[in-house]
């Protein structure tokens, strides 16, 4: 029984120097630990081979799968702020792509498959834990309807690694529709290298945006798609209280996918200058920076295109210009639509905005949960005497209150009735998300304990984030106070 991709591989059709070629490093004795066999069938693979013992070897990087044909991307990038004109793949290898059942094309990559010529003397290997967290956040992302990567398999890799302690050794199957970054650009950019950079625009253009390729302007076309793609989509992290923990122009994918969870961390309560990753000190991708530092990482895409905008680097700077110009537009346009439809407004009216605001402030002021607030709204929609499992939320409940009055003024003025007006909130305001305590807690059992049930659970529950779940309904609690996880870790 052989495990077969159907591998394409255009982007190792590129130069050389885009790339280096290098195979995974064999491990001793992997494990599967969780195939995601809905997603490797819609990927055109076969599940069962997939968790045969050949299968488990490939998601290792022990064995190299036929057809394929491993790289390490290079790219460079800004960290917090920081230009470092060399980083690449330092513990990631793709393999190849496969076209899926939608006929997009997607990348298939080992994270943490050993070292590369971009490792930086590091081990290039990832621990059990981080694999996990990626998992597990990942596919609750994706499932929230957030264009994010994938995670195809995680399996251990029978070795440890050494961190601040040897810890298990484990080994992600990464899919992505590609793995090109802001940063990316930059490195070609970086060395003056226009012809790089075009090259790069160029297959760009023709994977993610093909509708382009025919356009008056090109380029100027792609940097206008990227800046809508990524104002959309941090505009979705927002409206689910998510935070990335390392927003570096590497970690800033050109498709508009969610990439690279590292320290990333879903809020409990609401508070804007949330912040949770260790390495973030002074709170540079906090939770309200998010759509500042995406514009800014946008910025330096936009540089890296000034060649390819116009002869005249002038008249290239007032192109760029205008189309970074567009980002607040298109950022308020996503995130005022969906904090409308969060409240169950099914119309544009002005003061919505106000309204809006007036909530979070009284949820910030107030320690009221970010999830459950919304969710139990979707509940309190019904009726004014559903109103008390919100207030309760708050620590003074009235100045739920206060804004509900205001709330359901607004919602009378549309004609849609209180039953579909909570179907509709119920559909956008989930009532489970990945919450830290609870990834700690399957964490420390699977490092400790070699226990994968509470994984497995959890999994189970985040498949079906706008359900009601009256069996799991603990896992929609914030944490008790000495439950909380203040501090996520990027685990390199």
């Amino acid at each position: 029984m052989t495990v077969h991709f159907p591998f394409e591989h255009t982007y190792a059709a590129l130069p050389a120097n885009f790339f280096a070629r290098v195979s995974p490093t064999p491990v001793t004795a992997p494990r599967l630990i969780k195939l995601n066999r809905p997603l490797a069938v819609h990927l055109g693979l076969d599940p069962d081979r997939l968790s045969s013992p050949e299968g488990t070897e490939i998601l290792a990087g022990k064995r190299i799968p036929e057809g394929a044909d491993p790289i390490a991307m290079a790219y460079a990038g800004h960290q917090f702020g920081h230009f470092v004109p060399q980083l690449g793949d330092g513990r990631a290898i793709l393999l190849g792509e496969v076209i899926d059942a939608d006929g997009v094309r997607r990348d298939i990559q080992l994270k943490g498959s050993g070292p590369t010529p971009f490792s930086r003397r590091g081990d290039g290997r990832a621990a059990l834990g981080p694999v996990l967290r990626e998992y597990i956040v990942s596919e609750a992302m994706a499932v929230l309807g957030i264009p994010t990567t994938r995670s195809l398999a995680a399996v251990m890799t029978g070795e440890s690694v050494l961190r601040e302690t040897p810890l298990p050794g484990a080994v992600l199957t990464r899919v992505a529709s590609s793995h090109i970054r802001v940063g990316t650009f930059q490195y070609f950019a970086a060395r003056g290298d226009t012809d790089g950079v075009r090259r790069l625009a160029d297959h760009v253009i023709g994977r993610h945006y093909p509708h382009l390729a025919n356009a008056e302007r090109p380029y100027h076309a792609l940097l206008e798609g990227v800046i809508a793609r990524q104002a959309d989509l941090v505009a979705r992290w927002l409206l689910v209280g998510f935070i990335h923990g390392v927003m570096n122009t590497d970690n800033t994918s050109i498709s508009g996918e969610t990439i690279d969870y590292g320290p990333c961390a879903f809020m409990d309560h609401y508070d804007p200058a949330m912040v949770f990753s260790s390495i973030d000190e002074m709170g540079r991708y906090a939770y309200a920076n998010q759509p500042r530092i995406a514009l800014w990482n946008l910025t330096r895409f936009a540089e890296c295109l000034l060649p390819l905008l116009a002869d005249e680097q002038g008249k290239a700077i007032e192109q760029a210009q205008a189309a970074l110009g567009d980002f607040a537009e298109s950022f308020n346009a996503s995130y005022q639509a969906g904090l409308r439809e969060k409240l169950g407004l099914f119309t544009a009216r002005d003061g919505d905005q106000a309204l809006a605001q007036d909530l979070l402030d009284a949820m910030a002021k107030n320690h009221a949960d970010f999830t459950l607030t919304f969710r139990r709204l979707s509940d309190a929609a019904l009726a004014p005497a559903d109103d008390s499992e919100v207030r309760q939320l708050f620590a003074d409940p009235t100045a739920y209150d206060e804004w509900a009055v205001r709330w359901r003024q607004r919602i009378s003025e549309e004609p849609q009735d209180p039953a579909a007006r909570q179907t509709a909130m119920r559909s956008v305001n989930p009532g489970f998300i990945p919450r830290n305590h609870r990834i700690e807690a399957v964490i420390d059992a699977a490092v400790n304990r070699d226990d994968f049930a509470p994984f497995e659970e959890l999994l189970t529950v985040l498949s079906k984030p706008y359900e009601d779940q009256p069996a799991l309904a603990a896992y929609a609690e914030p944490p008790e106070p000495h439950q909380r996880v203040l501090q996520t870790f990027c685990g390199t």
